[in-house]
């Protein structure tokens, strides 16, 4: 039987490796769901520069921005919860976890101006205006915070 105090013991060694991926996957899924959480309220909802899905009438595209929301708030929710468990374990690697939210806030942005805009074209970040700035504004700073994630990832992984 594991005891309160043996279940918050320091984790073993061996160990390490597999707590600072699951500090890193919590901080993916913080990130990412931050990243939908900023696009969805600044670029739906405060600016109404697009919907998720565009491709239809302004109710569906409402529907999708729900549904979009929500999936960013389940993404955040896990990911809180993956890091209250690291911390109630004492296994929470501070550094895997704030390069697993800027990496993963990356990737979704990336994702999101390659593949749902350009690819899918589900939505654009704006119409009727030139997009250059805006699509490279978007994906620079996305690939900005994977390389800054990358960095404290790697950072995380020497000790």
């Amino acid at each position: 039987m594991v005891t309160p105090s043996a279940s918050r013991a320091a984790p073993q060694p061996s160990q390490g490796r597999a707590l600072r991926a699951r500090s890193a996957w919590s901080g993916v899924l913080i990130g990412v769901g931050v990243a939908a959480f900023v696009d969805e309220t600044v670029f739906h909802q405060l600016l109404h520069w697009h919907h998720f899905y565009d491709r239809s009438t302004p109710d569906i595209g409402l529907v999708s921005d729900g549904l979009f929301h929500a999936f960013g708030w389940f993404a955040v929710v896990i990911g809180l919860v993956m890091v209250a468990d690291l911390r109630r374990r004492a296994a929470l690697v501070g550094r895997a976890l704030a390069g697993g939210i800027l990496t993963g806030a990356g990737a979704f942005q990336l994702y999101d101006g390659t593949v749902q805009h350009k690819l899918m074209k589900l939505h654009q970040i704006r119409y009727h205006v030139d997009l250059t700035p805006y699509d490279l504004t978007w994906n620079i700073l996305a690939v900005l915070f994977i390389a800054a994630g990358v960095l404290l990832l790697r950072a995380a992984n020497r000790r």
